[in-house]
């Protein structure tokens, strides 16, 4: 199961993507919103563990 950006509780920093092993996480610059590749995630949890927002949870 892969893991999500809650976007009410992402502060849009990049940690997430910066830690993310595989590269699943992108950011929208017209969203202003982080996302995750579900078919790249490996539910490693490190986007987790990087994130100081609480947001990457998850799905």
């Amino acid at each position: 199961m892969a893991h999500k950006i809650d976007t009410e509780s992402c502060s849009a920093c990049g940690a997430c993507a910066e830690v993310c092993p595989e590269g699943a996480i992108s950011y929208n610059a017209k969203t202003c919103v982080y996302s995750v590749d579900a078919e790249k995630c490996i539910d490693c949890g490190a986007c987790k563990d990087g994130c100081g927002s609480g947001a990457a949870q998850a799905a």
